[in-house]
């Protein structure tokens, strides 16, 4: 879809409707084509040049025409936005142009009541740049108004510009982090993510202590999410965790203020407690997320329904809800058709190891067909990590539907992908895993061999120890319950629960 396409999938109706209301009111000749236009990329038209134009070849004209379309599109939408948005911000952006048309006017005593109101908005909910230039203005034209406590204005411009400074400093440390992210997860660059992280943090001299505010949250448990992730293991950033909660409950009066990095950071916290086991807190700060996804006219529903959904998923699967996660399953795979391809990919995902989970790998490859991109590109748009476990599922759908040579083949091929960039990130034990799911499917007999479960059961036990993730857990249980001919889905549960004895009959 190109980007005037794009753009007009995101219009509501009234949107719709008003642009081209719009138009016509812009229109000075009834032969202009820009409706028409509009119009025919509303049905995604494949014909439309021939549409407006018939059998003349007219490629300049409806290049210009496009660009006309999108020009007033841009400028309809940013007008539009700024009219209909009532949110703070723009209600104090409101009140400051307002300020200045009124000083303009030599209207002091409204000019400075519009600023009050003004700063009395942005500082309870911590917008610091417009802060800045309310202080700004107030003190640009204090000599108009001889009762205005200009030494009171200036000690809140000092102190908000010192807050404005640490936001704007954790902005560029934010950057420069997520651009290296982008650089792991997409390229496979060989990174110590914990240098990274305070490296950045001092070169920019950041103290958490002075720029905590739900935007930050949000950015610090972004990237402390990646780099657990990265590590397989979530425990590293329990101490983070608890003070992030500590945040919330003292802060619940700006919550509604910052719907969007609310929803993301109670997104975040449960996603953390699931990766480390603690299922029913993940479950609590799952109902909050869904609950505030209502507030404000369900404002983020769209942009967060295919997020809860996955956590969900996994929390609900792996709380040992198989039933009910099938349930969820299937509304969420209809709801959000139309999500970010990234979500979707995800949801999809999660389908293809519920059914290899639940001894299902016809289903699991049904829905395994969806992915149709190539190593490469699933490296570049979800991360390398992604596209590695997606490799492995795939191996492992293989070797359940007894497609021996293709499981073997697509094993070869991960080996001469990605051993190399295992090794230069530490992960040798996923070539470990790889090597004894090999050896298993050449020959089934060396379940009974004793280095074998040697080998299996250290592998097992670092797991455990080492970080008790639970997608590296899913993984080592399938090869536990394939080789003992035990059920998958129980064994994995039993795995995460730290009941499973790997060795004992069955």
């Amino acid at each position: 879809m190109n980007a005037l396409g794009e753009i007009i999938s995101i219009m509501s109706k009234d949107d719709k409707s008003a642009f081209i209301k719009h138009l016509n009111n812009k229109n000075k000749r009834k032969d202009t084509l820009n409706t028409d236009l509009f119009k025919l990329l509303e049905t995604d038209d494949i014909n439309i040049k021939k549409k407006l134009y018939g059998t003349s070849k007219n490629t300049d004209a409806y290049h210009a025409l496009r660009k006309r379309v999108y020009d007033s599109l841009i400028s309809f939408m940013a007008n539009r936005s700024f009219e209909s948005n009532t949110d703070d911000e723009h209600e104090i952006t409101r009140l400051l142009m307002v300020s200045r048309v009124f000083f303009e006017h030599k209207l002091y005593k409204e000019a400075f009541k519009c600023l009050t109101k003004a700063e009395s908005k942005a500082f309870a909910t911590e917008h610091f740049s417009l802060l800045n230039e309310i202080y700004q203005t107030q003190i640009q034209f204090a000599h108009f108004d001889p009762s205005f406590n200009l030494d009171k204005a200036i000690a809140g411009f000092t102190a908000n510009n010192k807050k404005l400074r640490n936001e704007e400093q954790l902005n560029l440390a934010y950057a420069v982090m997520r651009r290296e992210l982008g650089e792991i997860y997409h390229k496979g660059k060989i990174t110590d993510i914990q240098q990274l992280i305070t490296g950045t943090m001092k070169s920019f001299g950041i103290s958490l202590r002075e720029v905590l505010t739900f935007k930050s949250l949000y950015q610090m448990l972004f990237i402390a999410n990646e780099y657990a992730s990265i590590n397989s293991n979530y425990s590293l950033i329990e101490p983070f965790l608890e003070r992030s909660y500590r945040f919330i409950i003292t802060r619940q009066e700006l919550a509604q203020k910052h719907l969007y990095y609310h929803i993301y950071i109670l997104y975040f916290m449960g996603n953390i407690h699931f990766r480390n086991r603690r299922f029913t807190l993940c479950s609590e700060y799952l109902q909050m997320m869904a609950s505030e996804m209502q507030k404000q006219n369900k404002k983020y529903y769209s942009r967060f329904i295919a997020r809860y959904y996955l956590l969900h998923l996994l929390n609900e699967n792996y709380c040992g809800n198989g039933e009910t996660t099938l349930a969820i399953m299937t509304k969420a795979l209809t709801e959000t058709k139309k999500a970010d391809p990234t979500d979707r990919n995800d949801l999809i995902f999660f389908a293809v190891i519920y059914w290899l989970q639940h001894n299902n790998a016809r289903e699991a490859r049904r829905y395994m067909r969806e992915f149709i991109h190539s190593d490469s590109w699933y490296e570049k748009r979800m991360g390398m990590d992604w596209a590695i476990k997606r490799s492995l599922v795939e191996i492992v759908m293989h070797t359940e539907l007894e497609d021996t040579e293709l499981a073997l083949s697509r094993l070869k091929g991960f080996k001469r992908r990605y051993k190399k960039y295992l090794r230069e990130v530490n992960e040798e034990r996923v070539l470990v895993y790889a090597a004894l799911v090999e050896k298993y499917i050449l020959d089934k007999s060396v379940a009974q061999n004793d280095t074998f479960k040697k080998q299996l059961d250290l592998l097992t036990k670092h797991a455990i120890t080492e970080s008790g993730d639970v997608f590296v857990l899913s993984f080592i249980g399938w090869l536990l319950a394939t080789v003992h001919k035990k059920q998958v889905y129980p064994t994995i549960l039993s795995l995460i629960n730290n009941h499973f004895s790997p060795f004992h009959s069955a």
